[in-house]
């Protein structure tokens, strides 16, 4: 099969949590929720351009798309579309989905349930390696991007632009302020647990930010050989493949020739999230085509520097204050600003270049860029009130956004 060529097209996976409609509970039914489709348990059933999928935890549900798309009005109609079809079919279970990259109240050390069917001896490895009773393993839904290499060349391109844009990605896609019914003080808890739930093999997820490899020799000997050598130990049968394994924000899939960006909270519908994901392929695009910066300048960017900024706006959100003169330099920025007036100076670069994709949404940026991320809008909605009560309402409003695609607005 020929392998895609760069920004051909895309591949884009959406996670959902399972509530009880009353509670806001978890409900672990997703395997419950197959079957009632495929008429016995499985792990995927594909309806039409999205395919539902299992998770680790088993009050998650992935939707992806079947196949790489480059239309992505066609892919949120068809997320929508799929994101009603499962709420008609929890009802039987008093069930609905739930947005956001952690659910505010779950207490996963008492809750939790791993996905007990195919492939479950993955999970059990996992689990006994990692003890994934915790917020990083059992509460957490992301959003994850599959953008298309078929070279060596574009390969190198394609790396030295994310680990660029990876930065300040959760200034703008932030969804996990709260976490057990309290402010977490961080615009992106899922990251920070994401970060630190396998530092027991610290290899395995780097400082997130990926090392400057651009190549595909240099990649599988320098990061897949030092993860399969480091889990060696923790895993004698040999179950666990360093391609799944490997945890850093953006991972090389040479296997089928695409890169996974895995750092960005789900959103409250699918037009967030397209919106979000139309942004961040024409940022990553235009540093791969140098409008900005060379390449060779790319790919001289510091790890260090990156991580640096990664874990300030995994705090700080929007607001966060960018102040390294080299990484300002990549965007033609010369004085400190904040990651939300970056990524307001990318879209405005974009739409003055006549961006087509972008057109279509920008309604949706425009909020997200005026208003915050969603984990800003989420506190900000709240008014200082964190009582269960007034979480669990915001957290209908939001799931009532996710049934009906649309944004959660102040």
């Amino acid at each position: 099969m020929n392998k895609l060529r760069l920004f051909e097209a895309f591949g884009v996976e959406l996670e959902y949590m399972i509530v009880d409609k009353n509670t806001l509970a978890i409900k672990p039914i997703a395997d419950e929720l197959l079957k009632h489709e495929l008429g016995s348990y499985g792990a995927d059933y594909t309806n039409g351009i999205v395919t539902w999928s299992n998770e680790l935890a088993l009050h998650v549900i992935e939707l992806k798309s079947t196949e790489p798309e480059s239309n992505f009005n066609s892919l949120e109609n068809g997320f929508a579309d799929n994101v009603r079809h499962i709420n008609q079919s929890l009802e039987k279970w008093n069930a609905m989905l739930m947005p956001t990259a952690a659910h505010p109240l779950m207490l996963p050390e008492k809750e939790l349930r791993l996905w007990p069917h195919d492939n479950n001896e993955v999970y059990s490895v996992y689990n006994r390696i990692f003890d994934c009773r915790g917020h990083g393993w059992s509460n957490l839904q992301s959003t994850h991007l599959n953008l298309p290499f078929s070279n060596d060349e574009e390969f190198g391109k394609l790396h030295a632009a994310i680990r660029i844009i990876l930065p300040i990605l959760p200034a703008l896609c932030a969804s996990s302020p709260l976490l057990e019914g309290k402010v977490t003080g961080l615009m992106d808890t899922r990251l920070k647990y994401y970060k630190e739930n396998q530092q027991q093999i610290p290899t395995i997820s780097g400082k997130i930010i990926p090392e400057p490899v651009f190549s595909q020799r240099k990649y599988e000997s320098f990061i897949y050989g030092q993860i399969k050598k480091d889990i060696a130990p923790f895993d004698p049968e040999g179950i666990l493949d360093p391609i799944w394994v490997n945890s850093r924000g953006a991972i090389a899939r040479f296997d089928r020739g695409a890169i996974e960006i895995r750092v960005m909270d789900v959103q409250e519908c699918p037009a967030a999230d397209m919106a979000i994901q139309s942004l961040v392929i024409a940022a990553i695009r235009m540093m791969v085509e140098e409008k900005v910066i060379s390449y060779d300048e790319q790919i001289e960017a510091s790890t260090e520097i990156l991580a640096g900024i990664f874990n300030d706006t995994m705090a700080g959100g929007m607001r966060t204050e960018i102040f390294s003169s080299e990484y300002l330099s990549f965007f033609g920025l010369e004085e400190f600003t904040t990651a939300g007036a970056i990524w307001q100076h990318i879209f405005n670069m974009l739409e003055n270049t006549g961006t087509p994709p972008l057109s279509k949404w920008e309604p949706e940026l425009s909020i997200i860029l005026s208003q915050g991320s969603l984990s800003e809008r989420i506190i900000q909605s709240m008014k200082d009130d964190f009582s269960e009560a007034n979480i669990k309402e915001t957290y209908r409003k939001l799931c009532g956004c996710l049934d009906q695609n649309k944004l959660f607005i102040l």
